[in-house]
């Protein structure tokens, strides 16, 4: 599955793996949720970057206490209809601080790309080459938004508000 990250298709670094798989001592590893909690501490301790699948149904207080340990959580779209995963992503980028990659995974759509990006999303799974290349063009498409996300832009509004002198601004 095509992985664009960055504005570019990329080659991912991360091995989805199966929750009958031996967990591996190194390299970077996509762990489904119910794993990855079921023993956090042993997932964590090995040497490689560790990401967790969270589906859009699961309380990302569960998550929270290993945010700072973890590379890449992977937000889970499991139908277009469902806008969930834009929650969970503001949660994670605005409330929780996180820092690390945060991936949309399952029904990624084209036209829901840019509102992915300014929910926070960095990286994205779609399922067609051809959709991996119309998500790195959209990426550079459009420089000055209106409304604050979790992508941490500059408003057009605020960007007006630095161009004013001080003394105009109250």
């Amino acid at each position: 599955m095509p992985l664009v990250k960055g504005g570019a298709i990329v080659v991912d670094e991360f091995t989805h793996l199966a929750d009958d798989a031996p967990l591996p001592v190194g390299g970077a590893v996509l762990l489904a949720a119910g794993r990855f909690l079921a023993d956090p501490n042993a997932v964590l301790s090995r040497n490689g970057k560790t990401g967790v699948i969270w589906p859009n149904n699961r309380d990302l207080d569960e998550l929270v206490p290993h945010l700072s340990k973890l590379a890449t959580v992977a937000l889970v779209f499991p139908i277009f209809r469902d806008g969930r995963a834009y929650s969970q992503a503001r949660l994670l980028r605005e409330r929780f601080k996180f820092k690390g990659e945060l991936r949309a995974t399952g029904q990624v759509l084209r036209d829901q790309f840019m509102f992915m990006l300014r929910a926070g999303f960095d990286s994205f799974e779609v399922k067609k080459e051809s959709d991996a290349k119309a998500f790195a063009e959209a990426a550079h498409r459009f420089t000055v938004f209106y409304q604050p996300t979790g992508d941490g832009r500059v408003t057009a509004f605020h960007r007006r508000l630095m161009r004013m002198p001080e003394g105009a601004r109250s």
